[in-house]
C-alpha cells in the first residue's frame, strides 16, 4: 500500500517504479538447499508457502501434474487425499529427480514440522526449469498449520510490465530502502543462470570423460585392424602370388574392416539411444544431432584411414619374404 510504502522511506517518485509491480509473499521455512548448487543428497529441504494469488501466475513451465482438470495447475497444493495427514506440495524436477531422489507425480517425502513432528509430503506437481529449484512448495495455509512458529514473509517475487524505469533501477531501489532488512534482488535470469552454469559443468565434465573414452576407444580400433592385417600378411601375400591385384585386395579388406566398423557403430549408437530416449521422450531434451552425426563421421574416418594404412603397409612388403614368414 502506499501509506507502508511511505513509512519505509519510498517517495512519490518512486510510485512510478512501484506502481506497476506486482509483489507475490511467500513464507520460508528454513531448510537445506535441494537444487543443484548442492553436491550433497538433502533429507531436510526448504519449504515455501504459497499465497492462494500466486495461483493465477501462469509463467511457470510445468513438467508433470496429478491431474490436468483445474484452472490453474496451482490448485494442485489445495488437493485432499484419503489420509488427511498427508500434505500435497509441487517441485521443480530437477529438485525431485537428483536431489531428493523421488519417482515424479505421487512420490512421498517426510519431513520434521513443529516440535520435530513427521510430515508426509506427497508430489502433486512438478516444474521445469524453474527459478524456484531446491524448494518445496506447499499452500500457505497448510504451511501456517504445520509450522505455526514460521511468521513473516521471507521471500519475494516480483514482476512488472517495465513501463516506466528498467529493472535494475528497480532493484537498486528495493535493495537501498529495505537495507536493514537484508532485502537482496535478483532476477530471474541471473537465478537460472546460476542453475544452469552448474548442470553445464557436469555436462562438460562428463563430456570430457567421453571424448577421452572416444579417444582410446578409436585408437585401439586403429591398432586391432593394423595387427589384424598384419598377422594375415602370409594370407595376403599368397593372394598376390595368386594372381589378385593390389587395389583388389586393397578394396576386399577395407570392405571387411568397414563393415565391422559400421556394426560396431550401429550397436553402440542402439545403446545410446535406449539410455537416452526416455530423456528425450519425457522431458523434451533437444539433441545435438549435427555434433553426434559429426562424431560418427570422425569414428568411422578414423577407422577405415587406420585400416587403409595398414592394408598399405602389408601390401608393400615384398612377395617372397612374406611367403616364407607364413
Amino acid at each position: 500500500a502506499p501509506d507502508g510504502r511511505t513509512a519505509l522511506g519510498f517517495t512519490k517518485d518512486d510510485e512510478d517504479l512501484l506502481g506497476d509491480t506486482e509483489f507475490y509473499s511467500l513464507r520460508v521455512r528454513d531448510g537445506e538447499d535441494a537444487s543443484c548448487l548442492n553436491l550433497y543428497q538433502t533429507t531436510q529441504p526448504r519449504i515455501i508457502g504459497v499465497p492462494k494469488s500466486f495461483y493465477n501466475h501462469n509463467q511457470f513451465a510445468w513438467s508433470a501434474k496429478a491431474s490436468q482438470h483445474m484452472e490453474s495447475p496451482w490448485q494442485l497444493l489445495d488437493s485432499s487425499y484419503d489420509d488427511h495427514e498427508i500434505v500435497p506440495v509441487v517441485l521443480d524436477k530437477s529438485t525431485s529427480t537428483y536431489s531428493l531422489h523421488l519417482s515424479g507425480v505421487g512420490a512421498q517425502l517426510t519431513v520434521r514440522g513443529a516440535n520435530d513432528r513427521p510430515i508426509t509430503l506427497q508430489v502433486a506437481g512438478l516444474l521445469t526449469g524453474s527459478i524456484l529449484q531446491g524448494n518445496v512448495l506447499m499452500s500457505e495455509t497448510r504451511f501456517l498449520q504445520h509450522f505455526p512458529n514460521t511468521e513473516g514473509h521471507r521471500l519475494f517475487l516480483l514482476r512488472r510490465s517495465q513501463k516506466n524505469g528498467s529493472l535494475d533501477d528497480l532493484a537498486e531501489r528495493l535493495e537501498s530502502q529495505l537495507v536493514d532488512y537484508g532485502f537482496d534482488v535478483i532476477s530471474a535470469e541471473e537465478k537460472l543462470a546460476k542453475f544452469l552454469a552448474v548442470q553445464n559443468t557436469y555436462l562438460s565434465t562428463f563430456q570430457s570423460l567421453g571424448a577421452l573414452g572416444l579417444l582410446l576407444g578409436t585408437l585401439g580400433l586403429a591398432v586391432a585392424q593394423i595387427r589384424s592385417v598384419l598377422e594375415r600378411r602370409g594370407e595376403l601375400a599368397l593372394l598376390r602370388s595368386s594372381g589378385f591385384q593390389h587395389k583388389r585386395l586393397a578394396l576386399l579388406i577395407l570392405c571387411e574392416n568397414g563393415l565391422i566398423l559400421l556394426i560396431g557403430l550401429g550397436i553402440g549408437c542402439m545403446a545410446a539411444l535406449v539410455s537416452l530416449l526416455p530423456h528425450w521422450w519425457l522431458q523434451a531434451a533437444s539433441i545435438p544431432w549435427q555434433t553426434l552425426a559429426l562424431l560418427l563421421l570422425t569414428i568411422a574416418v578414423v577407422g577405415l584411414t587406420a585400416g587403409s594404412l595398414a592394408v598399405r603397409t602389408t601390401l608393400s612388403v615384398p612377395l617372397l619374404p612374406a611367403l616364407r614368414g607364413d
